[in-house]
């Protein structure tokens, strides 16, 4: 068509003899469909590409395909629990289970690498060791026990309603009051169990991603096993973690929200959990728990004048850590947290602290 308007638009020629007005029509027809050929190739190539880029991105050379490859390779949120640098991934894209499942992690300073052991992410500082074996207190390893991990939500967690807990779903909207400052953003559910908590922050659609973290493996297999009954988190950014609290697998200042349900008073260490707890919140972040306030029928030292021998006696037995409302503000606060606040119901507290 263009050669056609550039013809129409020339200035006169002479008149030519009927044979040369046929020769010069039919070399301009012949350069229309030349051009039109080479038009359509082009974009018959240009389309080819772009489905190559999309479709077939293993093959294609395209620079940008490539950096987005390399960043596929690259964990967003999890670090190394020896030295806190971060996670190098290489596997499949995504941030579900299946995903992680198939990928690979290595800390490029430690040189450690780290994989996922059935259905979860190791992330422990003894994460393939073959020799070494480490005990914890008898408290901990009650629950990586398999019977006390399946009857978790079976039963036993039912019974905390005779302490004043109000039950999973209050609690649960009691929590998401606390984390509304944060929504949005990441949340790690440490020791959660069989993830009763978890799932339900993974199904509200409140957070991009969540993280069920606990120290016990029958208890990420429960939480695995109860997530395949759900559809809906499929199709949510949700991990299973095992990793030690006090020594998380997080970056400083890259957590938005940490909740611990249940959980202060079966830690070894509260103060240390409560110090990564901190270290590992952004500026705002968010930390919620509940746990069993320290009363005469769980510790017989809970009177004032009593409770300094709890420290002697504590190292002798297995008893759970209870504590006071102002002791775990006080830890709270040591720990760098501030806006302290709670709610108690009979022996049953809920807290919450944020970071400056």
């Amino acid at each position: 068509m263009e050669a056609r308007a550039a013809l129409a638009s020339s200035s006169p020629s002479p008149a030519l003899p009927p044979s040369s007005r046929r020769k010069l029509h039919l070399s301009t027809s012949s350069q229309n469909l030349s051009f039109l050929v080479r038009s359509t190739n082009l974009r018959s190539h240009h389309a080819s590409s772009r489905r190559l880029r999309v479709y077939g991105s293993a093959l294609t050379l395209d620079p940008e395909t490539k950096r987005q490859q390399s960043n596929s390779e690259e964990a967003n949120y999890f670090a190394c629990p020896i030295c806190y640098e971060p996670l190098i991934r290489k596997g499949p894209a995504g941030f579900n289970v299946p995903a992680i499942y198939r990928s690979g992690f290595k800390c490029q300073k430690c040189d450690k690498t780290f994989t996922s052991k059935d259905v979860f992410l190791d992330l422990t500082v003894t994460s393939g060791m073959k020799e070494y074996n480490e005990i914890k207190p008898v408290r901990t390893e009650l629950f990586r026990s398999p019977l006390v991990s399946f009857l978790y939500e079976r039963g036993w967690r039912q019974n905390f309603n005779r302490s004043g807990f109000p039950g999973p779903e209050e609690e649960f909207n009691m929590a998401q009051q606390y984390f509304d400052p944060v929504a949005g953003g990441l949340l790690v559910d440490v020791s959660c169990g069989s993830g009763l908590f978890s799932r339900k922050f993974a199904k509200s659609g409140s957070y991009s991603a969540v993280i069920a973290l606990d120290f016990s493996e029958n208890m990420l297999r429960q939480c695995y096993e109860f997530s395949k009954q759900d559809e809906s988190l499929s199709n949510t950014n949700f991990a299973l973690v095992r990793a030690d609290v006090s020594r998380l697998p997080f970056a400083s200042c890259s957590v938005d929200a940490v909740h611990a349900g249940a959980a202060l008073h079966c830690w070894p260490s509260p103060s240390n959990a409560v110090a990564e707890i901190s270290r590992i919140l952004r500026s705002g972040g968010v930390f919620v728990g509940t746990t069993f306030l320290s009363t005469r029928l769980n510790n017989p030292f809970s009177n004032g004048v009593l409770r300094p021998l709890r420290q002697f006696v504590g190292q002798t037995n297995s008893s759970y850590n209870y504590f006071t409302e102002k002791e775990i503000e006080d830890l709270c606060k040591s720990c760098g947290l501030i806006n302290y606040s709670c709610k108690i119901q009979q022996a049953f507290i809920m807290f919450s602290a944020q970071k400056p």
